[in-house]
């Protein structure tokens, strides 16, 4: 999914990180296979108040103000929706337009405090709850409360921040991620485009593409992109990655065998391409393998 921000307050780096990652697993989720984009704002509770105020004539401050794009007849969401879908192409940003977003970032601590868990967890929490009202969910019934608190769980739990927070996120999200990465994908010369999401100890996700450049060897691997992503973050332990191309298996290339193995010798690689998924671990990947390890003995 396409985001795009306009932040008008500091926020921490790894909460946008982190959104972006569950507004991918939103759309796999609901089963949305059309490339969709949102318009988020971040910014403080005088901004929130005042759009708040003008729009829904509501005097106060409040976390998260959703505006669909798409009327939705009743009982039915964005994944059974792809007429409606359709409709809402928008070709400046070459992909349908679900909505605006605003979120207050001041409510996003505030509330993290009070409910006991990080501001990660609330912020995904709050964008994920702001997603799914743009998909066509609502909680003002009983019925539809749940099939809305069912939905919001599942994105929850494919990006580790579940109710308990350090949840599993499954080898399907992991690998849905991968593809929605891809996506994002810099590869004019190559043409191949490749995607990586990598899975930490902790839960968290980091994805990745392929970035290419007019100086071939410049280039940087999917898998790179990710590894550096979360060490940037301050994340070094890892369980899993997955890999995302068309055309052909994605085995991750040499340099990217040496940069996994430095961090995660252990880890276990996912490949998908054309529908099809293979598995394998790095030790069988990178035999005899050399790092810091082999430099402490």
């Amino acid at each position: 999914m396409i985001l795009l921000w306009e932040i008008d307050t500091p926020v921490d780096p790894a909460l946008t990180t982190l959104m972006q990652t569950a507004a991918d697993c939103a759309l796999w989720a609901e089963g949305v296979s059309r490339r969709c984009a949102v318009s988020v704002r971040l910014c403080d509770d005088e901004a929130i108040h005042q759009i708040n105020r003008t729009f829904r004539q509501v005097d106060r401050a409040t976390d998260v103000l959703s505006f669909p794009m798409v009327t939705y007849p009743s009982g039915v969401t964005a994944g059974r929706a792809d007429r409606l879908l359709r409709q809402a192409y928008d070709d400046d940003v070459d992909a349908c337009m679900l909505g605006d977003l605003v979120l207050s970032v001041p409510h996003i601590y505030r509330q993290a405090e009070e409910y006991g868990h990080s501001p990660r967890r609330e912020a995904a929490y709050l964008l994920v709850h702001g997603l799914c009202h743009l998909m066509g969910y609502d909680h003002m019934e009983d019925e539809e409360r749940k099939e809305m608190r069912a939905m919001e769980e599942k994105i929850l739990s494919a990006v580790g921040m579940s109710r308990e927070e350090q949840g599993s996120v499954s080898d399907e999200a992991l690998l849905a991620l991968a593809r929605a990465a891809m996506e994002r994908s810099y590869s004019p010369y190559s043409h191949f485009a490749v995607g990586a999401a990598l899975l930490c100890e902790d839960g968290r996700v980091f994805q990745g593409c392929n970035i290419e450049n007019a100086a071939f060897s410049m280039t940087n691997c999917a898998e790179r992109t990710a590894v550096f992503k979360a060490v940037s973050e301050g994340e070094t332990a890892f369980t899993t990655i997955a890999i995302a191309a068309s055309g052909a298996a994605p085995w991750p290339c040499g340099a990217c065998r040496q940069v996994l193995h430095e961090f995660a010798p252990d880890i276990r690689v996912l490949v998908t391409w054309d529908g099809q998924v293979a598995e394998a671990m790095l030790k069988e990947l990178l035999p005899n393998g050399f790092g810091p390890r082999e430099l402490m003995k």
